[in-house]
């Protein structure tokens, strides 16, 4: 693990397995640093390569990042527009590297409000790494939680479950998250202190971690204190210890 040896020191019930992060704060960089939103953007995909090495290399497997909601179509369009190819070009710039590492990207989200375009390359990366099994990367694009619960309850009753056999398990498998486990921990920078409609069923029992820096500025380093923070905490999930 490297410079993560204080990993290995840690109980393995103290160490995340499932880190969700909600990337806050790009276009207020921008300003700050006196460039462009895209920019901004820009600066904000290439962290997120950043963030999950650091997560491979500390041994943990699933990074979940909140990417584009479905709020976010409000947006300005070259904003959109802008996202919208970025997204695209990660895809097609980390396909090769994913399957090299043994990494599995999953997309989450309402796929058919996307791009014929996107929604190709989000099929194909999606079947090129179905099989890897050593790091598990979710985007989640075109994202609600609200909007996922709605359509998890359809799909339920499209395949006429009776009312009586709904339970938190069902539900659970007609997710977009249906074999991912819950996030342990939320991170979310910018300062900002809500969830913004991001996972609310799976973030039930999440520890939540809020940084004051931009997502550009969200180093490796501030990823430790999070993981640390997190590990001095103890999780009841409504019992006493």
């Amino acid at each position: 693990m490297g410079q993560y040896e204080w990993v290995e020191k840690l109980p393995h019930e103290r160490l995340p397995q499932h880190v969700a992060i909600i990337l806050d704060g790009n276009g207020r960089w921008a300003k700050e640093h006196s460039v462009s939103r895209s920019k901004g953007h820009l600066a904000g995909a290439e962290n997120v390569e950043t963030i999950s090495d650091a997560l491979i290399d500390m041994g943990i497997p699933y990074l979940t990042v909140y990417a584009f909601s479905t709020e976010n179509w409000k947006r300005r369009q070259e904003d959109v527009s802008y996202l919208m190819m970025l997204l695209k070009r990660y895809l097609v710039k980390n396909k090769k590297d994913a399957i090299r590492r043994n990494i599995r990207i999953r997309v989450l989200g309402d796929k058919q409000g996307l791009a014929p375009d996107l929604r190709d390359l989000i099929e194909d990366v999606e079947q090129a790494t179905a099989s890897l099994d050593s790091f598990y990367l979710q985007f989640a694009i075109n994202y609600g939680g609200r909007d996922e619960i709605r359509r998890a309850v359809q799909k339920i009753a499209a395949e006429g479950i009776k009312a009586e056999e709904i339970t938190e398990e069902v539900i659970g498998a007609h997710l977009d998250t249906a074999d991912i486990p819950d996030p342990d921990l939320l991170i979310r920078t910018s300062g900002e202190e809500r969830i913004s409609n991001f996972l609310l069923w799976q973030l039930a029992y999440s520890e939540f971690y809020f940084s004051p820096k931009y997502w550009p500025d969200f180093t490796p380093q501030d990823l430790e204190e999070a993981i640390l923070d997190y590990a001095g905490r103890q999780r009841r999930f409504g019992g006493r210890k």
